[in-house]
């Protein structure tokens, strides 16, 4: 293996990570760091020696994850009614049962925020990217992702002392 394909390997784990912050469902999880590793291989050319591989991957699983999404929708609304999208859908505490309740609060909690305020907590307090790079994974500047970040930790910090949650 070449650099490039060790340092893949390497963030396998926080890739798993994001991705659990972008799909829920560990299968959705699972297809989306699968689809990003493909797509970081095929996409090789495009990356510049000197940036960020986890950054540059992280881009990548982001815009994967929208374009999944959005095609989710449309195909949801051909193939199924609302009630029966709202019957199917997994109950996220069934993937987290082995979890500490602390844990299952924090995730929820997370999975609360919006999309914004969830993928920048996700990226710098977690992944513990910088406020720029997490700004560029983004596609924001760096005053829209601060503003995002603190709406979320304070949103986040209210949830869980609301539900004595403590740490």
């Amino acid at each position: 293996m070449d650099e490039f394909q060790t340092g893949l390997v390497e963030l396998l784990p926080r890739l798993r990570r994001f991705a659990k912050v972008l799909r829920p469902a560990d299968a959705d999880a699972q297809d989306l760091v699968q689809q990003t590793v493909e797509r970081a291989l095929a996409s090789r050319s495009g990356f510049r020696p000197g940036t960020r591989l986890d950054s540059w991957t992280f881009t990548l699983m982001r815009r994967i994850a929208i374009d999944e999404g959005r095609k989710a929708q449309r195909w949801g609304r051909v193939l199924t009614s609302d009630e029966e999208g709202a019957a199917r859908a997994p109950d996220p505490a069934q993937a987290g049962e082995a979890l500490r309740a602390d844990g299952l609060a924090v995730r929820d909690a997370l999975q609360a925020l919006p999309d914004d305020q969830r993928h920048a907590v996700a990226l710098v307090l977690i992944e513990g990217l910088s406020y720029a790079e997490a700004a560029q994974v983004l596609g924001v500047p760096s005053g829209t992702l601060t503003s995002r970040l603190v709406r979320g930790r304070q949103s986040l910090i209210e949830t869980l002392a609301a539900q004595g949650v403590t740490g």
